[in-house]
């Protein structure tokens, strides 16, 4: 007996050490993925949701993308502001004014006369019209012209980014369910070798020590299956914070992996990239916004010539002071900034600084993508080449275990051979579908840096 538990005890090792799936295995995706999303009313399970239908849902109603919308919304209001200066400014003004004591001229044989009424009464239009300001109104109008173009390329650049974190929950809960799909075929077989060990043992043909280890390989697996679902409710909970959906809700996704390619040449990927990726479209813009802005602050002092029309009813004009008499006033006016106590040099200068730090950031931007590019690049090829080798052990695992089974008909090997053999096969099973979940992530990671789209 002792002889019996030291080989059981070693035996519990050794499967310990070779676990279908690890936990790292089954929690390698989970710490790239975030937690924030708005929530909707839907409650029950979603099946069968296609990676399509997962990227539209999360790049329509994620919060990020539609406080990246509102920009555009605050950007076109801009515009309006900066356009405004082409406009007249129009206001009305009525007022009454009592004034006291009054006053009288008198005049030998004509008589007395008051100076100005005691009742006032006033009411007037004012208009007052640029004519020209030297540029003024026209840079600040394309400068937030280019301000919008920045916010619309900033939404493009939201969406890109939650479409990889996307893809990453999606392969992952993908992966986690054909795992659980394996784990379950793989406590079904070692149960149904229970119940054959135990009938063999009643006819003396079997040892306890074969039951007991075929039952730590049923305890083994079924610590796997709890393992992985939480894993799955981890990552449900994920993707449904992601998609605005209760994070209770049982989703299902579709087994789909992209096992494609890019399609672009290896040499150019760098350059596909620099040209297409949106950080990159929207540093240039932020430069040419810069430049547009040191455009404004130059003629910020410049001269502006407008006109000022002014026109109403008013009493207090000789003869009748009393009656309410139409006038008007009508001039232009010229206003030329002498001294603006150094706003406009340092302004300038403050300027200036925003475009070198603009230009430094882009090209910090263009070094951190071309780093990305080359990095994905090399994963996809070692994902590519992990899925030949695992294809080649499922072959040689699937063969292992067809001359087990032909070796424990003949009575050559142990149940507990076959067993191994078994396990070696599911094991394999779950190294392709790492490898090919590895991939497919991959291929994502490099499509997304280079600019190009998922879907």
């Amino acid at each position: 007996m002792p002889a019996i538990k030291k080989q059981l005890l070693k035996n519990m090792k050794r499967f310990q050490k070779n676990k279908f799936v690890s936990v790292l295995i089954l929690f390698f995706p989970l710490f790239v993925l975030g937690q924030n999303a708005q929530q909707i009313s839907i409650t029950g399970t979603i099946d069968s949701l296609s990676l399509q239908q997962i990227l539209q849902k999360v790049t329509s109603s994620y919060p990020t993308v539609l406080k990246a919308q509102e920009a555009i919304n605050s950007a076109d209001a801009a515009i309006g502001l900066a356009r405004s200066g082409y406009y007249p400014d129009i206001s009305g003004q009525a007022g009454y004014t009592r004034l006291g004591p009054g006053s009288k001229l008198s005049i030998p044989m004509l008589g007395s006369f008051e100076l100005y009424p005691q009742n006032n009464y006033n009411a007037e239009l004012d208009v007052r019209q640029t004519i020209y300001d030297f540029s003024k109104t026209s840079r600040n109008v394309k400068m937030e012209e280019s301000g919008k173009s920045v916010s619309e390329k900033s939404v493009e650049l939201v969406k890109q980014k939650l479409n990889l974190v996307t893809v990453i929950s999606y392969y992952t809960l993908v992966y986690l369910q054909e795992a659980l799909k394996i784990n379950d075929a793989q406590l079904d077989n070692l149960k149904d070798h229970l119940a054959f060990i135990t009938k063999k043992k009643e006819t003396g043909s079997a040892t306890q020590y074969e039951i007991l280890s075929t039952q730590v390989r049923i305890s083994t697996a079924e610590n796997q299956k709890v393992d992985i679902q939480a894993a799955i409710k981890t990552q449900q909970a994920s993707l449904n914070s992601l998609l605005g959906f209760p994070v209770n809700t049982d989703l299902k996704v579709k087994h789909t992996l992209a096992l494609g390619n890019y399609g672009i040449n290896d040499d150019s990927l760098v350059h596909f990239a620099l040209e297409h990726r949106y950080e990159m479209i929207v540093a240039g813009l932020k430069e040419e916004h810069a430049a547009l802005h040191l455009k404004v602050v130059k003629v910020q002092d410049n001269p502006v010539l407008d006109a000022f029309l002014s026109g109403g009813l008013k009493n207090g004009f000789f003869p009748n002071i009393n009656a309410l008499t139409p006038n008007f006033a009508a001039g232009v006016g010229l206003r030329v900034p002498i001294f603006d106590a150094t706003r406009r040099k340092n302004t300038i200068r403050l300027a200036n600084v925003e475009i070198n730090v603009l230009k430094q950031e882009t090209e910090q931007t263009r070094r951190e993508i071309s780093s990305e590019v080359y990095q994905n690049e090399a994963q996809l090829t070692a994902s590519l080449q992990k899925i030949k080798q695992s294809e080649m052990q499922v072959k040689q695992a699937n063969e292992a275990l067809a001359l087990a089974k032909v070796s424990f008909s003949s009575g050559v090997i142990t149940n507990l051979d076959l067993l191994d053999a078994e396990t070696a096969a599911s094991e394999s099973e779950v190294t392709l579908l790492k490898a090919q979940t590895d991939y497919a992530i991959s291929l994502a990671r490099l499509n997304i840096s280079l600019g190009k789209s998922v879907y």
